[in-house]
């Protein structure tokens, strides 16, 4: 006898009813979780979501190449990786954040290639904490908003926002790649808890 597929439905969507019906007590799976709240504003908290991770990640990366090693660069064309660090720290973070969030940027002493690995790193997570703040009250109310970039280029703020994420994710490409020529295993790579 064959069992024809929407009999099996109607019989698995009665069933439960005709238990409580019945008195029978019935083993309920618990009731799922509401979904979140929807966000009133998706790409802002998206880009915070985002500024989040690459901060872990390009921290941690920076934190895993060898000091001696920070002046590595694959070829004479490429950036060194305190080069990326610099980078990240003076052209990078602070005027990125500063414009998408309509903040004005941190007046810092620029970094340069001969600091520490520690200065660098710490010059980071201050560039990352600065992000955080731009973006504490940023909303997806202004996305259309023209903004100067970068001289005399005009972007819009959801433009910018995706120019600072790609900022991030390709920085971040670059450093796994030196770490990986360098035999360390980039954070992204390293097996995750319970796995």
């Amino acid at each position: 006898m064959q069992v024809r597929p929407y009999a099996l439905m109607m019989a698995c969507a009665v069933l439960p009813a005709a238990l409580a019906a019945q008195g029978t007590p019935a083993t309920a799976a618990p009731a799922p979780a509401p979904p979140p709240a929807a966000s009133t504003s998706p790409v802002a908290h998206a880009l915070r979501h985002m500024q989040q991770r690459s901060a872990r990640t390009l921290i941690a990366a920076a934190e895993a190449m060898p000091a001696e090693k920070y002046s590595y660069r694959p070829t004479p064309a490429q950036m060194s990786f305190a080069a990326i660090q610099v980078h990240l720290a003076n052209e990078g973070n602070d005027f990125l954040c500063g414009k998408v969030g309509g903040v004005a940027s941190p007046q810092r002493p620029a970094v340069d290639t001969t600091m520490t690995k520690e200065q660098l790193v710490a010059r980071l997570k201050e560039t990352f904490a600065f992000c955080e703040q731009a973006f504490a009250h940023l909303d997806d109310s202004k996305l259309g908003e023209q903004m100067t970039f970068f001289g005399t280029n005009t972007v819009s703020r959801a433009t910018a926002i995706l120019i600072t994420v790609g900022d991030w994710a390709d920085h971040y490409s670059q450093e796994a790649n030196y770490l990986r020529l360098n035999g360390v295993l980039p954070p992204t790579a390293a097996p995750r808890r319970g796995m």
